[in-house]
Parts: C-alpha cells; structure tokens; sequence
C-alpha cells in the first residue's frame, strides 16, 4: 500500500478517546480500536496483517522509533509522542503508551499501544527536537546512518540532562 503525500492538515481526538492497537512480534497489527480507525482513515481490513508503521509520517524520525523498539524489546514500556499520518494525508499527534504483552512464561509475545491526545505545548517543544533528528537522518549517505547518527545525538542530549527519554516526555 502505497504512503499519501502529507496535506500538511491536523486531525484532532477528543480529550477523552484513546487509540489502541494491537501488534505481534513483527509489529503487523493483530487489533485497531473504532477509535483508531476513525482518526487514521484506515478501514479494519486495511489495518489488520499490516505494518503499524503505515501510519509512520515523514516528519517523524526514525531514531525515535529505534529507540521505542530498543527499550520494548528489552522488556520495557515506553512513553512518545509520535506524528501519524492519515490515510488522506492528514496527520495527527498522540501521546503514545507502548508496553509488551508476554505470555505466562514471561516470553514477549506482541505489543499494545494506548495513544491519547497530547498537550499542545508539548507538541509545540518536541517539534523542535524532531526537526532537529530529522535533519540528522536525513543528512546521512543513507538512513541507517543517519539514524544511528540521530540516536546518538538523541542520547548525548539526554546523557546532557540527567533524564531517560521517558522523563523527558513528562517534562515537556
């Protein structure tokens, strides 16, 4: 399935609505609630057996997403935000709440991700830092060094404060 150009339009949630999905191991989605449906444009069966990073935008650098896989798959939940895009090429920002799901024996068997509408002001500061990977990632002879590129720097801001990404989610 081919990606949509950005329309560069922000869809919005309510307050109270939050965006759940499912994914397995390989981050093909298993589960997408109404609300995530309604919000990405997507229909069930356009979701359900695909990559969650169909709704990946452009804008959103992939050494964020790095580091979310890094820490889940060591057995740890993780706080974002993330910029989606629609179906139609509209986007949208949550702040997402990822955690594995593991079975009795304690194996990581998926993931669930609960997304809720963020602080306008949050958004307004973590924009500047993504434009910021971004333009790491993109300056690179190709993207995984420019990923690799952009994590780093990522942690040596971190490193700098004090802080976990996670706490760097609250602060803002």
């Amino acid at each position: 399935m081919e990606r949509p150009a950005p329309t560069g339009f922000e869809r919005t949630f309510a307050d109270d609505d939050i965006i759940v999905s499912k994914t397995d191991l390989k981050g093909l989605i298993t589960y997408a609630n109404h609300t995530f449906m309604e919000v990405s444009g997507y229909t069930e069966a356009e979701l359900l057996g695909k990559p969650h990073n169909l709704i990946r935008h452009p804008d959103m650098p992939r050494c964020v997403f790095k580091l979310l896989w890094d820490t889940l798959e060591a057995g740890n939940e993780i706080f974002a935000y993330v910029i989606n895009l629609c179906k139609n090429g509209d986007h949208y920002w949550v702040l997402a709440h990822v955690t594995p799901s593991f079975d009795d024996l304690g194996n990581i068997i998926g993931y669930h991700s609960s997304r809720r509408v963020p602080e306008p002001a949050a958004i307004s500061k973590v924009k500047t830092l993504y434009q910021s990977l971004k333009h790491i990632e993109d300056s690179a002879s190709n993207w995984r060094v420019g990923m690799q590129h952009a994590t780093d720097s990522l942690l040596a801001q971190l490193e700098e404060a004090g802080i976990e990404y996670d706490e760097y989610v609250f602060a803002l």
